[in-house]
Formats: structure tokens, sequence, C-alpha cells
């Protein structure tokens, strides 16, 4: 199928293996700190995406349902989605990647439901909904990105993952989840870190989840779009990060035109990028996706898909041109890309399916020890899966007599034939029993071993990544063992005293009464000085409340100083005070 045809229908219903990532916004548990934190992060970007993002940005806001005032409510930006032919659905932390490319390739756009803490306000490494809401939703609204991302979900669904790209995946998660715990240890860090150190060492090879993976870094999570001298800012990881954002955009930050070569440009996602990737539309993202495509086993198919496939050591489904479907650890199918296709050998537990939906009989737990099949064609022609292509009787088969099935690349099958398994009048599986399968002198499987069950198809039409029925996988197997997230608070009891008052300051912002509150504020300035010396963003709120109903309370340049001391001070507090700033500068002029 083209990337440019017609997507599928959304539908109203989610895959079953979908729905163990699914959580629920617990609205309550967001705390005042919270609310500010995404209240500030808006406001700055605001004021800076206004000018310096793609030109949907703002109205993207408003069409998908987020304010700035307030973290958004999950359910509304579902509600508002659906006009645009896409849904938002809850989930907590890092999700595997082959379900978040799923989701995505159906339309459905996976919410982060937790909020990153203040110390973490430029930048998160775990997903959170400032990155999937602020950064993602708005963009959606373009027609031409919102088809760009669904095919790239599509497309990326379907890569081979290596051995190795699962184990750096599970440290990156972990490291996310360890960093975002508000009581996790500095000792706890280290650990993390190093572990995700070790995996992306062992890294050998470019699998194409890695092209995959920086094709997307660099377009929805990095990308600009435009020209070389007068960028815009479309990528979500850029939107979400109102630190790196402004960096981007400096001559700091190398700028280079978009092509295929991007999936070979790594990058660190601890660091800040040194250079950046500029696509002058959004057609030209499919016009790449397509060219990736092309490489990719899912599309390349026979001996060549084989071959990626049993280097990544990764469940994978190797799709017949019968349509017959075939999942597992791939061990064994042809010795080189430029082989003849002779042998299908998986190991561990395998799934036999047609249509994406498992075959009776022939799931994971039927064969946990793997399957075994000669493919390719037959020595001297003729398709074993066509009604008409073979007659089973010329080759001997008939009532209890033993036949031969001789393959051209050289394996033989001998036995009684015991039945078949049709669908659509195309046979897709064929039983002997008695059955002999020798490749030269070298037996592959003896009688004594049961029955075999022949894979009909002579061509591999494709290979790719995960089962082909992941729902029945997954029931059999246990998946990657995910345990659903529970939605976490950022409230401490180091921190329950300083909620309170951040949660003051929202209800008089919003009742309108900072004049008639001018007592009260005082106090809590003075409870600030006190007790929370280094807390910033409170200072930022009151400011910005006085500035916003032009109000000149007596701690007001005290709070101005304070504010800038903590500037000096650097890092990341640093740097969101002096946007912070100089967005109320602006505003008093």
């Amino acid at each position: 199928m083209g990337l440019r045809e017609e997507p599928h229908p959304l539908t109203e219903s989610i895959p079953p293996h979908l729905e163990i990532y699914l959580s629920e916004q617990d609205y309550s548990l967001y705390t005042p700190m919270d609310q500010a934190g995404w209240r500030f992060i808006m406001a700055i970007a605001q004021d800076f995406y206004g000018e310096h993002a793609h030109r949907k940005y703002l109205d993207g806001l408003r069409e998908t349902g987020i304010s700035v005032e307030s973290i958004p409510r999950i359910e509304e930006m579902d509600r508002r989605l659906r006009k645009f032919q896409w849904r938002a659905v809850p989930v907590i932390g890092f999700i595997p990647p082959a379900a978040f490319l799923e989701f995505q390739s159906l339309g459905l756009l996976p919410i982060a439901c937790d909020m990153r803490k203040i110390e973490n306000l430029n930048y998160t490494p775990a997903p959170d909904i400032v990155h999937e809401a602020a950064g993602h939703a708005p963009i959606i609204a373009d027609p031409a990105y919102a088809a760009y991302l669904r095919s790239y979900g599509e497309v990326a669904r379907r890569a081979i993952f290596s051995k190795e790209n699962m184990n750096a995946y599970y440290a990156i998660r972990r490291l996310s989840d360890t960093k975002e715990r508000p009581d996790a240890t500095a000792e706890e860090i280290r650990e993390a870190e190093e572990n995700l150190e070790r995996r992306l060492a062992e890294l050998a090879y470019d699998s194409e989840v890695d092209w995959v993976t920086r094709l997307g870094w660099w377009t929805t999570e990095y990308g600009l779009v435009g020209t070389l001298e007068d960028p815009q800012i479309y990528g979500a990881g850029l939107l979400s990060s109102i630190g790196e954002s402004y960096h981007a955009l400096t001559d700091q930050v190398r700028k280079i035109p978009l092509d295929i070569d991007c999936i070979h440009q790594d990058f660190n996602i601890t660091e800040p990028q040194p250079q950046l990737f500029v696509t002058p539309d959004f057609d030209h993202l499919i016009d790449l996706l397509e060219e990736l495509a092309d490489r990719m086993a899912f599309r390349r198919g026979g001996a060549e898909g084989l071959a990626v496939a049993k280097k990544g050591r990764t469940v994978c489904t190797v799709e017949f041109d019968s349509g017959l479907q075939v999942s597992g650890v791939v061990s064994d199918g042809t010795n080189g890309p430029e082989t003849t296709l002779e042998i299908l050998h998986m190991i561990g537990p395998t799934q036999i399916a047609y249509g994406d939906s498992e075959l009776d009989g022939n799931g994971p737990q039927d064969r946990p020890h793997g399957y075994l099949s000669p493919i390719g064609p037959l020595e001297g022609g003729g398709a074993l899966h066509e009604p008409d292509g073979v007659d089973l009787r010329e080759h001997g088969f008939s009532g209890d007599r033993k036949g031969r099935l001789a393959f051209a690349s050289g394996l033989v099958v001998e036995g009684r034939f015991a039945g078949e398994t049709k669908t659509n009048g195309r046979r897709l599986l064929l039983r002997f029993e008695d059955c002999t399968v020798r490749r030269g002198e070298e037996i592959l499987h003896r009688p004594e071993q049961g029955p075999f069950d022949l894979a009909c198809g002579a061509k591999v039409e494709s290979v790719y990544g995960n089962a082909a029925d992941r729902h029945a996988y997954l029931l059999a197997t246990g998946g990657d063992a995910y345990e659903p997230g529970v939605h976490k608070t950022n409230l401490t009891d180091r921190n329950r005293a300083l909620n309170g008052l951040y949660g003051e300051v929202r209800e008089i912002r919003e009742s309108g009464r900072a004049a008639s509150a001018a007592d009260r504020l005082e106090e809590i300035h003075r409870e600030l000085e006190e007790r929370h010396p280094r807390d910033w963003l409170l200072r930022w709120e009151l400011l910005e409340l006085a500035v916003r109903n032009r109000l000149s309370p007596p701690w007001r340049e005290t709070v101005r100083n304070r504010l800038a001391e903590l500037q000096a001070a650097g890092g990341q507090a640093g740097e969101s005070i002096e946007r912070g700033l100089l967005l109320l500068d602006g505003k008093e002029t």
C-alpha cells in the first residue's frame, strides 16, 4: 500500500493487545505546583512559538483543547482531536516502542499523564503531558503533518528490532522512571545511567529500528520546517523544551537540509542537539518515509528480509505470498541476502496466522519450541498454495501411500498426507505423518517427532517486526512483562506546605481579587523568604500577578531582585527564570 493512499477509517475500538498500556488520568493528582509549571511553560511557549513555531501551532493549541492556564484533560483533547480523525489516549511513562507506534498508526495519540517536576521544567527525559499534549497535538491540526505522523507509525511499527535495541529500551525506561521519581536517590540515578551506558555500548550495528527512530527524532521530535535562513519549529521535543527551543534557532546549531541520510545521524537524548534538519514542507516528509520504507524488510521480503530478521534475534513475522504468517525468532532461512530461499526455522514460541489472526491450534503455546519448514518454489515449478497449482497425487500422495515433494533448494519432504488448512480456497498448511525432511544428508525432521506441517507459499513477500496476531502472542508469552503505570503525584511531605502557597496564589489570580488580597500576598512573600528561599516559580507567579494587574506592592522589587539572584546561579532554573523575566519585561513595556 502506498503511503499517500487514504488511511483506514478510525474505529472506536482499541485493539485488545494495546489496552494493557492504557491508564487513567486522575486530575486530582496534579498539584498547584504542577499547574504552575504547566502555566509557566505555556506562557513562555505562546510568546516564543507564536513567532518561531510552525504557523499552525497557536491555532492548533486551541483546536486540540490545550489551555495555557491549566493542564489539559485528556478526555477533552480526545473529543477535540476526533474532528481531525485522531484520538487521544492516556498512558503512563515509556510504553514499548512497538506499542507506541501501533497506537500512532491507528490515529491514536498516546498522552503521558504525568507532569514533570519543577526541577525538570526545561526538559525531562520521561514522557509527560507537556511533551505529548503541548508538543505533538497542536501540529496534528495540520492535515499534511497528521498524515505523515500516521504513516510514520505504519512504517515504523513494522521495523525489525535487534536484541540490543530492546535491551537499550528497557535501560532508557528504567533511567527515565528513576529520574522522575520524587524519592529517587542520587545512587539509584547513577546506577541507572551506568546501566544505560552499558546497553548503548552493546549496539553493534544499525537496525531498522535505528533508522526509523532517527527519522522520527529529526522530524517529529526535533524537526524544523521552512528554509535554512528562516526555519520554523514543529518537532514535539523542541515545542516542549523551552530551553532547547531557544538554543535551536541560534547560529550555534547547524541547520541541514533534510534528506534520507538523516537516518545515519545518531543523537544523544541527554544533550542539546548540535545540528537540526530542515524540511521545506510536510509533503517532503512523506517522500522520505517512502524512500526509507523501500529499504526495509517488510517491503523487500525474500532472502534479504529473512537475513535482517535472523540478525535481529527478536520476534518477527514472515509472510508468504499465500498470506500465511509465521511469527517467532528467525534462526535460519538463508545464509545471506543473495542466496536461494531454502528453509524457515523459528526458535522459541512460534505462531502461525492468516490475516493477522492466529490459526486454531497454531499459537505459541502449541509450538513452544519453534517451527521448521522448507520454503521457496518446488522443483519443476508449481505453487502449493494455489488450488490448481500442485496436484499432490502427482507427487505420490494417495491414500496411505507415501509421497515426495522436492523443492528447488534441494530439500525433500517424504511422508503420508494427513490434511490441510485452507482459507479462501488457498492452502496454508499441509500436514504429513510418518514424515522425514532432508537437506542433503542432513535430516531436519524425523517420523518420531510427530506430524509435520509444511508452510505453503512460493515467495516470502514480507518480513517485519513483532507477531502477526499480537494480542494472541502476548497472551501466550507474557510479552515484555510490561506493568501498566500508575498516575503518580509530585506531592511530597517536603513540598506540601509550599504547594499550599501555590494553591492560594492560583485561587487569588483566578478569582480576580489580586488588589483586595494584598495583605495575604504580602504574607505569602514573607513565608517564601523565611521558609523557601530557593523556590523561584512561585516568586515568578507573584511578580506576574503584579505585572498583570499593574500593582506595585512593597515586595515587588524584592521578588525581582531575588529572581535575578537565583537566575545567576545558572542551571535549568537559571534558564527558566531568564525566559520568564524577559516575558514580564515585555508585558511591562
